[in-house]
């Protein structure tokens, strides 16, 4: 294991942060696999699974087992790791301008294109090697202007040449789920079934960039605009949600690491062979199609479906009751599905979003993703 650990600019004199990234099997010229964990940094099951890989990739490289090279980035934002407001971790947005850790990342894009639109030619596996090198030139050129946009640049750099990317998140209070792609939903479906999903959500673009699909969108955006040329999506991106912020068990997250490394194995980053695929617990879903269980007023929340419950069209997810006038306002999903997250609040403030479901006859558009 080669340790890395790589400055950030100082947000001001006398603070200095730095980001951790574990390289195993470093020398190996096989594919790859770059895995984060909790780029929003209040998301504690993620950085306990990234543990249990650590300990479960150290025992493969010394038994030769790794076939390519994992880069593992334990603590995805150290930025905001720090972030306590009166005793309360603020993880998820920077408390410097209240932007989403997990949103607006760069677009390589059109940067990609412009370095590769006259070199590409027949050989489907030349242009898989020109386009990683016009990637990492693109993500090495970047320039950053704050310890934020830093931190982000460098998980570029580590992460834009792999083939699988595994951003590892949780929720408030949810059940194992996952996004992806749509066009990679068949790889996504495998590694929801290893893991245990309960939701597979797929877009191919859900809204302000997040990390992911940074990372993926970049290959189908040449796919599309360069149609002449051999150009495979070759890389799989996913967020994985490993379920509520209070799910931290050593069980439960080696077992969950335990999955990871057999899909690294499917993808042959990993010796051995490949146990048998589990059953699927879901079937793939849009994304437009998850519906948002949204309060119309403040109130006490009172929730009447669990994470994980099959709800019918119509049922009863929530109520959230008024304690000044005693009316209560019963909160329904439109579309039958899984209930999958839920906040860990039970005050509600007016318009906040109380439950996801993932549907199937919703059909949302503009910014699929909640703030």
């Amino acid at each position: 294991m080669l340790v890395q650990n790589l400055p950030l600019p100082p947000a001001a004199p006398g603070i200095q942060h730095h980001l951790t990234a574990l390289q195993f099997g470093s020398t190996r010229p096989g594919p790859k696999a770059f895995i984060q964990a909790a780029l929003h940094a209040d998301e504690v099951p993620a950085m306990l699974v990234a543990h249990h890989l650590r300990q479960q990739l150290t025992a493969l490289e010394a038994q030769g087992q790794l076939l390519g090279q994992v880069v593992l980035v334990p603590v995805a934002n150290p930025v905001g790791l720090g972030q306590q407001v009166l005793g309360h971790h603020i993880g998820r947005f920077d408390l410097r301008d209240g932007v989403n850790f997990n949103r607006q990342h760069v677009d390589l894009g059109p940067a990609v294109l412009r370095r590769v639109v006259d070199q590409l030619g027949p050989d489907e596996a030349a242009n898989v090697a020109l386009i990683r090198q016009a990637l990492r030139q693109a993500a090495a050129a970047l320039q950053a202007t704050t310890p934020m946009q830093a931190l982000k640049h460098l998980l570029l750099q580590l992460s834009v040449d792999a083939d699988v990317v595994l951003d590892l998140h949780c929720d408030a209070e949810a059940t194992l789920h996952l996004y992806t792609l749509t066009p990679t939903q068949a790889l996504g479906a495998e590694l929801g079934a290893l893991m245990g999903a309960r939701a597979i959500l797929l877009a191919e673009e859900s809204g302000d960039s997040p990390f992911d699909e940074a990372c993926s969108r970049p290959w189908l955006a040449l796919q599309q605009a360069l149609p002449a040329h051999p150009i495979p999506l070759a890389c799989f991106s996913a967020t994985v949600e490993l379920r509520g912020q209070a799910d931290t068990s050593h069980p439960q997250a080696a077992q969950d690491a335990a999955a990871i490394i057999e899909f690294l194995r499917r993808r042959g980053v990993v010796g051995g062979t490949p146990a048998a695929l589990p059953a699927s617990r879901c079937e793939p879903t849009l994304l437009a199609a998850s519906e948002p269980i949204i309060a119309g007023g403040a109130g006490i929340v009172v929730f009447h479906a669990n994470v994980g419950d099959d709800l019918p069209a119509g049922a009863l997810v929530a109520e959230v009751i008024c304690p000044e006038t005693g009316l209560s306002q019963p909160l329904r999903c439109s579309s039958a599905g899984v209930l999958y997250a839920r906040s860990n609040l039970r005050w509600a403030a007016p318009g906040a979003r109380l439950a996801k479901v993932a549907g199937s006859t919703l059909a949302r558009t503009g910014k699929l993703l909640s703030n």
